[in-house]
């Protein structure tokens, strides 16, 4: 292909600014939470009190789900984004926009003949799947519930593998938009099930909105790839270089998945002991995940994905320089943004829980309170395994895996027990491994790059990190102004206390961020000052 070509196709991929993909993805996201919230709020409503029949409990519901997911990320979703991009990026830098399809399309045959075997597998073994497995402690009538459930959720990993694929390659191409708004679509489907479900299928009934839900999510992604000259063909280009070097790449990533994949399953069958409350536990701590997950995923997800495709860029074109100078300008960014959320959702632990979930707020927020540690670390995590997967490193990130999911399961299962914490040590083990995970892989990033942290990155953490102790304080008088009474119940009172506690901790981080000259409060008092001081015209 001629430059002239290659300059041509190019200029058909609009550069997009990581800022403007980052707040499409954050919007998006935090819609998406707010339905994943009131999913998870409704489910909790319907399936886990004391006045529905046990086998309706919304612990089945999570404890059925847990093997689909397993074997979506362990299979599947290593090779969407961080193992497959970067070469569909290389492809695209050199102008073979076609060769990007080509390498998409084989994968997503090589995958979809895989997880349509998992679904055979999970269709008949379903029942001993989650005997045996991932929740022992469930009684009979909870185990066929689980068991017909988790046969609805059967063919998700195969859709879910479909629209990782092509939404992979639509964000290569810089298109971010329907990959974001696709998931909305599933959250969505499960929240209309509960309503039009509950009184004839019962819990069921949330596997047949699963279902539809993932169906619609991925005509939504086909749709995004209308304009992209997509033209599947039934073949697997096995003679294709990069393709097999991309099949190399994916064992480690995967397994890197399927590790996290184990410790969620052992968490489910440690807490499905009856001694920690059976599915009722399982609920409250899925309940608290869900809770802590919103800022990793509105944080550390979103913002890692719009820089992903510029970082593999940079290695593509041979620009070390610029790969960690945007690198640290992002991971600064995170941490600028992460910190006063961490010291917002910990000092409102209990006010979260009782607004979002009905029943058994009380052991939720407990739950989270030990969540609120893992936060940070998993956000760091989410730009920090980039760094390694931009320079197609997939296996680094999985030898650290193994040694702290390894430390995750023993640490879960001492903290775990009735006579120590309970239910919560497995929150308090996910705090110390996920720090763990990061301090290690950080330690192998300077070993390889030693000038990597420079003093420009050093100074600027150092400066969030004090400017943080001042929301803390600010934290911790607003919760004694307006402490979290028992009657304080529904949107309004409970509303109006978080929203003026997050008015005051964000004030003062964003106050005292401008005062020590931190970078990153810049944008945020610029767009400020434009809209105070911008001129308004008025028609005489």
């Amino acid at each position: 292909m001629t430059a002239k070509a290659t300059t041509t196709i190019r200029r058909k991929i609009p550069r997009v600014p990581i800022a403007n993909v980052a707040v499409l993805l954050i919007a998006t996201a935090l819609i998406g939470q707010v339905l994943g919230f009131m999913r998870t709020k409704l489910i909790n409503a319907n399936f886990n009190n004391p006045m529905t029949p046990p086998d309706q409990n919304a612990g089945v519901y999570f404890a059925a789900a847990s093997i689909p997911d397993f074997f979506f990320f362990t299979i599947a979703a290593g090779a969407l984004g961080v193992a497959f991009m970067p070469y569909l990026s290389d492809r695209l830098h050199n102008g073979d926009r076609k060769g990007v399809w080509e390498l998409s399309a084989s994968l997503l045959n090589f995958l979809a003949i895989i997880m349509t075997g998992v679904a055979v597998i999970i269709l008949i073994f379903a029942e001993p799947l989650i005997h045996y497995v991932v929740a022992p402690g469930l009684d009979n009538d909870q185990l066929k519930n689980a068991a017909t459930l988790m046969r609805f959720l059967a063919l998700n990993p195969l859709l879910f593998t479909i629209s990782g694929i092509l939404t992979s390659t639509q964000q290569t191409m810089g298109r971010f938009f329907f990959y974001a708004i696709a998931p909305l679509f599933y959250n969505l489907s499960i929240v209309i099930s509960i309503y039009a479900f509950r009184h004839n299928l019962g819990i069921v009934g949330l596997g047949v909105g699963a279902v539809i839900g993932a169906i619609l999510q991925l005509l939504v992604v086909i749709i995004g790839s209308r304009q992209l000259d997509f033209h599947w063909h039934p073949r697997i280009q096995w003679r294709n270089k990069d393709f097999r070097s991309m099949l190399k790449a994916l064992p480690p990533r995967s397994l890197d998945q399927g590790m996290d994949q184990i410790q969620s399953v052992v968490e489910t069958n440690f807490a499905s002991s009856k001694a920690l409350g059976g599915a009722t536990a399982i609920a409250n701590y899925n309940s608290a995940y869900v809770l802590h997950t919103a800022p990793i995923l509105l944080i550390g997800t979103a913002i890692s994905t719009a820089a992903f495709p510029r970082l593999n860029l940079r290695i593509s074109q041979g620009r070390p320089d610029l790969f960690r100078k945007e690198f640290l300008m992002v991971m600064r960014a995170m941490i600028w943004l992460t910190l006063p959320i961490i010291v917002f959702a910990f000092f409102t632990r209990g006010y979260l829980a009782r607004l979002i979930f009905t029943n058994n707020n009380a052991e939720i927020a407990l739950i989270f309170g030990f969540l609120t540690g893992a936060i940070f670390f998993r956000v760091l995590y989410a730009i920090i395994s980039r760094w390694f997967y931009a320079q197609k490193d997939t296996k680094t990130p999985l030898i650290v895996s193994i040694f702290t999911i390894s430390l995750n399961v023993f640490l879960a299962y001492k903290l775990s027990q009735p006579g120590s914490y309970g239910v919560s040590g497995l929150a308090l083990a996910q705090s110390f491994v996920a720090a763990a995970e990061v301090i290690v892989l950080m330690i192998i990033m300077l070993i390889r790059d030693p000038k990597l942290f420079d003093f420009k990155f050093l100074s600027g953490v150092i400066k969030t990190i004090s400017v943080t102790g001042f929301s803390v304080v600010a934290g911790f008088i607003m919760v004694s102004l307006y402490p979290l009474g028992i009657k304080d119940i529904g949107i309004f009172v409970l509303g109006g206390k978080l929203a003026l506690i997050a008015g005051v901790v964000f004030g003062v981080h964003i106050g005292m961020s401008a005062l020590f000259g931190l970078e990153e409060v810049r944008p945020v008092i610029e767009k400020a000052k434009k809209i105070i001081f911008k001129p308004v015209r008025v028609d005489v």
